[in-house]
């Protein structure tokens, strides 16, 4: 009796994970037909590059970046994706290889990139740099609030004639080491009162530069952005992550420490501030209900992505990140399946937009699944 009995609860969950599994298999391929199958492939052969100066303010090539979007494509309401090169904040350029097979990989599945240079250490301060704390920030701070200022331009361009066929509401911002810190920090510093201000009044220097929206220009427009793409980044302050941020997908190294993976100084220096990677951001996120995933390279340190396409590890985090973006965009969220003879129904699990069973999150979409077969998208708004 108690055999029988267990086959049929052992027969019920399989029949509704079953059921739970088919139906989300459902709405991928729906959704895929519903963003035109776009953002999944490389579905264009060819991308056209075009350089552009992106502050109003500074003119040089620390505020350049490279546009890449693809041939023939007519669409004109598409994701952007910014991303910025490594290089410990005084090397590196929008030309580094990663940076170019980044780019020109997601322009072909339908995205507009932009590979972004932003402000470096001087070659003579580099010494003061690695020594000093505050001046570290003060670095960190120009090159977070230059980026910052290009997530703008494309907001000011399309409201002055959308030369780039954009989606202002849809704009990813990432990067590799040093860009990908930028990008973590662009995305969760929400106010200058964020910023310590002992032994040094680091809210003092951040006010100097503008404020949380920084002196590069573009303003009158959001610098806000739909999540963020983290190679080998990592994060100065855990606390500045809270339930309400942005999405985040990781690829790190776990013997990573450049960007340490748990928490450690930068450049494995111990006078550099100090950053925690994927190992500590990603159980925090969970804990917080922020949608999030995670792709470790065991036995891996930091320097998989420099070479691009050249490393396997590089073209498998293209592959990781490109599944983790798709169900954020609104193309996959105008997806609805229902049925319409639905009477009395059993609700049998609340997932997120990755299939993970979630908790209700406010401003945040989730499906909650039924047991007549019905799959409805709700977002609840704070």
């Amino acid at each position: 009796m108690h055999n029988k009995l267990y086959l049929y609860t052992l027969n019920t969950y399989t029949i509704k994970k079953t059921l739970t599994l088919l139906i989300l298999a459902l709405i991928n391929v729906v959704a895929f037909a519903q963003c035109n199958g776009r953002y999944q492939t490389e579905i264009f052969s060819s991308v056209t590059t075009t350089t552009v100066n992106y502050s109003d303010v500074y003119t040089d090539n620390f505020h350049e970046m490279d546009i890449y979007t693809p041939d023939g494509d007519t669409e004109t309401n598409r994701p952007v994706i910014l991303y910025a090169h490594g290089g410990s904040f005084f090397g590196g350029d929008k030309s580094s290889i990663d940076c170019v097979d980044f780019c020109t990989a997601f322009a072909k599945k339908g995205y507009v990139v932009a590979s972004v240079n932003y402000r470096l250490v001087s070659l003579l301060n580099i010494v003061n740099f690695l020594s000093n704390t505050d001046v570290q920030y003060e670095e960190v701070l120009k090159a977070t609030l230059d980026i910052k200022a290009a997530v703008r331009f494309f907001r000011k361009d399309f409201a002055n004639g959308d030369a780039y066929g954009v989606d202002p509401n849809t704009i990813f911002v990432g990067g590799y080491s040093a860009g990908a810190v930028a990008a973590i920090h662009l995305a969760y510093l929400d106010n200058v009162s964020d910023f310590p201000t002992t032994p040094f009044d680091i809210q003092a220097v951040a006010n100097s530069l503008g404020g949380i929206e920084g002196d590069a220009g573009n303003l009158g427009y959001p610098s806000t952005v739909s999540g963020i793409i983290s190679f080998a980044g990592g994060i100065n302050d855990l606390s500045w992550i809270d339930a309400n941020d942005e999405p985040i997908v990781s690829c790190q190294g776990d013997q990573d420490s450049t960007v340490n993976y748990n928490c450690g100084p930068g450049l494995g220096n111990p006078s550099v501030l100090t950053l925690c990677g994927a190992g500590k951001i990603h159980p925090i996120a969970d804990s917080l209900g922020i949608i999030n995933d995670a792709l470790i390279f065991a036995g891996t340190g930091h320097l998989w992505a420099e070479s691009g396409n050249f490393d396997p590890q590089f073209i498998q985090a293209l592959d990781f990140t490109t599944d983790f973006l798709f169900p954020l965009l609104p193309c996959y969220n105008t997806t609805a399946i229902t049925e319409i003879n639905s009477t009395q129904r059993k609700l049998l699990k609340i997932t997120d937009v990755l299939g993970r069973t979630a908790k209700v999150i406010k401003n945040t979409p989730l499906f909650y699944i039924y047991d007549d077969g019905t799959v409805e998208k709700q977002v609840i708004i704070n």
